[in-house]
């Protein structure tokens, strides 16, 4: 259910980096959290992003939740797609719902997320 080759924060953010550039979303735990998901709010592309503060937020029924980076950079890509159909976060949080693509700006930020298995331990599931 969590992709090894993922990182994690304790928000319940992924990234996977691939050439310098990481692509973020939440996890599948953030959005059974959250319920039907309803309305996504991203950045614009070109923005710059920080490790830790928030890049956008998630409505659901039950509540908004913001959304936090993971890494620090520059926004190169937003995911489209989930501005007509959020729902999508809920069907494929790890896949087809991501959220941005961010240029890394401090690649070794990553030595401070979870592994997958660090993740499942962390909320419970392991």
């Amino acid at each position: 259910m969590y992709p090894d080759n993922y990182r994690y924060t304790k928000e319940h953010e992924w990234v996977l980096v691939e050439e310098g550039i990481g692509t973020v979303g939440i996890t599948h735990h953030a959005q059974n959290e959250l319920g039907d998901i309803v309305y996504v709010d991203l950045p614009q592309i070109g923005s710059a992003v920080l490790q830790g503060k928030t890049l956008g937020s998630v409505e659901s029924v039950k509540a908004v939740s913001d959304i936090y980076s993971p890494v620090s950079g520059e926004v190169t890509a937003v995911n489209e797609t989930l501005s007509s159909e959020p729902e999508k976060l809920n069907e494929d949080p790890h896949g087809v719902a991501w959220l941005v693509k961010v240029k890394l700006s401090a690649p070794g930020e990553l030595s401070q997320l979870m592994s997958a298995a660090d993740y499942q331990t962390y909320i419970g599931a392991a």
